[in-house]
């Protein structure tokens, strides 16, 4: 992971510099920026594999910021809160956001947390499968493994990386229920260090977006109280 380029968004000076110290003490080249738009022009000029964001700045706030940011790219963003509140967690993870960290925090944490999100990132998924592996085909629905593709009633349906690897590791065992720590630990890793609620907005943004393909007919993912999710299809 040495020479990997890191962002650093905060409009306090002292955690700009803090984070940089510790960020640098384990190889990572470090850039800054100290407010929302600042951020979003430097993102743009450079190449950076990770972008630790602070919710709360002036102007453009981190919600705006990782906004922008996904609607073109997928890089791993770790979200600064500035308390353990978790409505900003879930709005967070609802815009994209790979993982959190609530201030004040350690450094040596999120030092922790961002080489284990660029672990997670740069790993070939646990859920893809090799060149020639077949269609997945149900009722109005088919999965692309090769090209990753989801048609809901022949219309293409945009996903985030982890609702593809979600969708599709339910739809290779349809009708089965898996439990939201068997997601967790075959999706995210055995290291990540969020909790199940992760997976239920990411399978909450998934249904909905299966739902509007299918005009509103079918969200595809039934959810089985108590324990899990299944894919549910005719």
């Amino acid at each position: 992971m040495e020479n990997t380029n890191i962002l650093v968004v905060d409009d306090e000076r002292k955690i700009r510099d803090l984070v940089r110290l510790y960020l640098e003490k384990e190889g990572f080249n470090v850039g800054e920026a100290d407010d929302g738009q600042k951020a979003l022009n430097i993102y743009q000029q450079g190449q950076y594999e990770l972008i630790v964001l602070d919710l709360m700045m002036p102007g453009m706030d981190g919600w705006e910021v990782c906004k922008e940011v996904r609607r073109k790219s997928n890089v791993p963003i770790i979200m600064l809160t500035a308390r353990d509140d978790e409505m900003d967690r879930v709005l967070g993870l609802e815009l994209g956001a790979d993982d959190y960290v609530a201030k004040p925090f350690s450094p040596r944490e999120l030092v922790a947390r961002v080489k284990a999100v660029l672990r997670r990132s740069q790993a070939v998924p646990a859920t893809e499968q090799p060149a020639g592996e077949p269609i997945l085909q149900f009722p109005d629905l088919s999965i692309n493994p090769e090209l990753r593709l989801v048609l809901v009633d022949g219309r293409s349906v945009t996903l985030t990386p982890k609702e593809y690897e979600l969708l599709y590791q339910l739809a290779r065992s349809p009708r089965r229920i898996f439990t939201r720590d068997e997601l967790l630990e075959t999706i995210w890793g055995y290291d990540y260090m969020g909790d199940t609620r992760t997976v239920d907005t990411h399978i909450n943004r998934l249904r909905d977006k299966l739902l509007k393909a299918s005009g509103n007919k079918s969200s595809y993912i039934a959810t089985v109280w108590g324990v899990g999710y299944r894919l549910e299809v005719n």
